[in-house]
């Protein structure tokens, strides 16, 4: 027996057919119902629009996301009106959703006062000068918001594993960093850093989609490939920076992002929760998932008993 979209999609005679097989009450509600499909259908055709099926779980992201949108206004105009200086980091490995959920943090905010810095490798210019020296040009101004995606937290993942700087490079890094981003504080920068976490499974499927789809071969990286071999480099990697780098002044906050949607709205949602503004919704509405968002210092503790039972396993 067919699907209902096949019984609508059939011809009338068809219907009448199965008519037959259906009780006599149900049989006249069916007619009604096909009569007002077909209404439905000629009423698109003619004014040139098509019925579209969208997943109820999508409506209520997009309408949540709408909600929170429109607080990121808010707190923009805030921001502006005070004179704050609003700097957020996004770190993590590569293909955890960092582009995707700062795209739906500043979609709908005034870009003229809000901006993303994503830079390339280094100059060769830039090479010869201080670390932070090129981070420091971009960071925000009285009013305005600044989105780093990654940040001079490069030294702390990525340049290490790779290569690209030496092992007393990378020791300088994580006791410089902390210093650094209390002097940014001390200057009255509010500073928000997330690490986005993505599984390694995630991680392949995302590789794979990037290169079939030509939306999103711009993402394609040379060492994507390596990111998986060298997994667990990074892993060790993630836990000296968290642990070098994580403060009462500018704590880390997780994302579990395998999941993108909940993770863009969990992000958002804790953007919001730290800073107070006029008109601010409930903070029911703000509530965050915590299978999705933990802190910094949960994650550590996350990380460590993680190391200790694979070192337990491994000596058994």
């Amino acid at each position: 027996m067919g699907t209902k979209r096949d019984i609508i999609d059939s011809d009338i005679d068809e219907g009448e057919k199965l008519d037959e097989n259906i009780h006599a009450d149900r049989r006249k509600d069916n007619k009604k119902k096909f009569k007002e499909f077909k209404e439905v259908e000629h009423r698109l055709k003619k004014s040139k629009k098509v019925p579209v099926w969208v997943k109820k779980e999508i409506l209520e992201y997009e309408e949540e996301l709408r909600i929170l949108q429109i607080e990121l206004l808010k707190l923009q105009n805030y921001i502006k009106v005070k004179g704050l200086k609003l700097l957020m980091i996004f770190e993590g490995r590569d293909a955890a959703g960092k582009g995707g959920t700062i795209k739906r943090v500043t979609e709908h905010l005034n870009p003229r006062g809000a901006r993303v810095v994503a830079l390339e490798k280094p100059s060769d210019t830039e090479k010869t000068q201080w670390y932070f020296q090129r981070y420091t040009y971009h960071l925000p101004s009285s009013g305005e918001i600044v989105l780093f995606d990654r940040s001079w937290y490069n030294r702390g993942g990525v340049e290490p594993v790779m290569g690209f700087c030496t092992q007393d490079e990378h020791k300088e890094f994580l006791r410089e960093v902390p210093e650094y981003e209390r002097m940014l504080v001390n200057s009255e920068t509010i500073i928000i850093k997330f690490f986005f976490v993505v599984s390694k499974d995630e991680q392949a499927a995302r590789f794979k989609k990037r290169k079939t789809d030509p939306l999103k071969q711009y993402k394609l990286s040379p060492i994507d490939d390596e990111s998986q071999v060298l997994w667990d480099k990074y892993t060790i990697a993630k836990y000296s920076m968290l642990l070098a780098s994580h403060s009462d002044f500018a704590p880390w906050t997780i994302i579990y992002s395998d999941n993108k949607k909940s993770a863009r709205i969990n992000c958002i949602k804790h953007i919001l929760s730290q800073i107070d503004y006029p008109g601010k919704i409930k903070k029911s509405k703000l509530k965050t998932d915590p299978d999705i968002l933990i802190s910094g210092s949960q994650e550590i503790k996350n990380m460590e008993s993680h190391m200790s039972l694979k070192q337990n396993g491994e000596s058994e």
